[in-house]
């Protein structure tokens, strides 16, 4: 009953943004599935007649369909950036498939006596096609759209990693923050729109084979209005002055909003953060194309990965010098002045377990690397300075690793199907779960120092944006930053309100 309780709670509290979500979710939907028709039949049209072609057309389609989502969407992201644009292109190609294959057989298999009928009552290829055959075979072209559609609103969870919102929001919010709750905010409407969607198609099949083509040019009509009366309505929006973008998390997203605050605060530009754009590649990904001006990201995070150093430094200040002149000599980006916490990777284990086996030390964990399994994220462990480096480093590999992302590791360690797990130093999950933080006792893990990373373009257009940004070097401390993540996560605030919070506490805006 306290499930029920919460999930209702939580209905009432975030319906705001579910509505929002869910018609961004239908728009993308639509969308992806009228271009993914208009691509298709014509084609499964062109290859009933052309069949030669089919085979290898219909392979493309369906290598099209093979892709990894996730990889497909990151790899966009060069070539057309972030937002809906590449969520629509994806699930465009998703799509493909059913449609192009359905149409193909549907029409291949209309009886040959049929078509030997339309002609002898004078009817050409044109009028034959869209008189016979295509109603014949409407059963079939509708059962492949309607495949598509449930496999586009499935897939569409997935757009909010690259920033093109819908009901992955909620489910991506839920997932980083062990929420079941929010999971299914997100899930449920998901699935009651596949399901809708579906209804609605077959519904408009029956009505097709009595009326001929009316519901169906009623149904595109009708999802024409639903596409562009909203964009005729915002025609003329004036959007921001600058975007500040974030990866997954409550961390980005709070102190990009603070970066907004201070800007909007100090200048006369306006800013839009956009968090939750997914690991490290997708954001700087999105930094490289233009589609953001700015993130906040760590000195250990562009020395180990994005510039890939093997002789970083563990100084602090030296890591802090090495990321800045790298990042700036290799993409010609500028990392300001650091924040005073450092928001380093560790590993954690259960108090329990700590105690138990007296592990304090990550060294100490040879004692027992034949015996625990550690749960360590996708990034974490393809890192020189995460799991990549461990081996050679401490002279001792673990011997049970397995590939988790972040939530699903707390799940893990929290139902006791592993024993360590990576962490970061400012997750509140820490405290939440009561976990021991390991000490890095032969230094594998560098300074993790967090700062702007903005386009030199940028500040070259707006030079005022450095010292406004700057006003946070050597602010924040690790206890504080814990905090402020403790009450986005676990307590659901609204990170653009803890970061207003912090500011006016702290003195760096007047309270209004």
């Amino acid at each position: 009953m306290s499930f029920l309780q919460d999930f209702f709670q939580l209905f009432m509290q975030r319906q705001d943004m579910l509505w929002t979500s869910l018609w961004e979710h239908i728009q993308l939907s639509i969308i992806s599935l009228l271009i993914a028709v208009i691509i298709a039949v014509p084609v499964g049209i062109l290859l009933s007649r052309k069949g030669r072609a089919a085979e290898f057309v219909i392979g493309i389609a369906a290598v099209l369909q093979t892709i990894p989502s996730l990889a497909l969407l990151g790899f966009m992201i060069l070539f057309v950036g972030i937002g809906t644009t590449p969520a629509i292109i994806a699930l465009t190609a998703y799509a493909l498939l059913p449609i192009l294959r359905n149409t193909y057989t549907g029409i291949k298999e209309v009886d040959p006596a049929i078509r030997e009928a339309a002609r002898a009552m004078g009817m050409n290829s044109y009028r034959s096609l869209i008189k016979v055959e295509l109603p014949i075979a409407l059963p079939t072209v509708m059962a492949g759209i309607r495949t598509s559609m449930v496999l586009i609103v499935g897939t569409a969870t997935l757009a909010a990693l690259i920033g093109a919102g819908g009901l992955g929001d909620l489910i991506m919010t839920g997932i980083q923050r062990s929420n079941n709750e929010y999971i299914l905010l997100g899930a449920i409407p998901a699935a009651l729109l596949a399901l809708s969607f579906d209804g609605i198609l077959r519904v408009t099949e029956r009505l097709s084979k009595r009326n001929s083509y009316k519901p169906v040019i009623a149904v595109i009509g009708l999802s024409l209005a639903l596409i562009f009366v909203p964009m005729l309505a915002m025609r003329g929006t004036i959007g921001p002055d600058l975007v500040v973008g974030g990866k997954m998390g409550a961390e980005p997203e709070i102190v990009g909003n603070m970066y907004k605050h201070l800007i909007e605060d100090r200048t006369d530009l306006t800013v839009r953060v956009q968090g939750n754009l997914g690991a490290t590649d997708f954001v700087f990904n999105a930094l490289r194309v233009g589609d953001i001006d700015m993130y906040p990201e760590f000195s250990g995070t562009i020395v180990g990965e994005l510039l890939a150093l093997e002789d970083f430094s563990y100084d602090p200040d030296e890591a802090y010098e090495q990321a800045k002149e790298g990042i700036y000599d290799e993409y010609q980006f500028r990392f300001l002045e650091p924040m005073a916490y450092n928001n380093t990777y560790a590993i954690a284990v259960p108090r329990a377990e700590a105690d138990e086996n007296n592990i304090q030390t990550i060294s100490d964990l040879e004692n027992v690397a034949e015996e625990w399994t550690f749960g360590f994220s996708f990034e974490f462990i393809d890192r020189q300075d995460g799991y990549a480096g461990f081996p050679d480093h401490y002279g001792f590999e673990l011997a049970d690793v397995r590939s988790l992302d972040v939530t699903a590791g707390i799940r893990a360690i929290e139902s006791g199907e592993v024993q360590g797990i990576d962490v970061f130093s400012t997750d509140p999950q820490i405290v939440e779960n009561d976990l021991v933080v390991l000490e890095d006792d032969l230094s594998l893990f560098p300074p993790y120092q967090g700062a702007p990373l903005i386009r030199a373009q940028t500040l070259d257009q707006y030079p005022e944006l450095e010292d406004v940004l700057n006003l946070l070097a050597g602010e924040i401390t690790e206890e504080e930053i814990q905090e402020l993540n403790y009450r986005v996560d676990i307590e659901d605030e609204n990170p653009s309100d803890v970061a207003m919070d912090y500011l006016v506490e702290n003195g760096f805006i007047e309270e209004s």
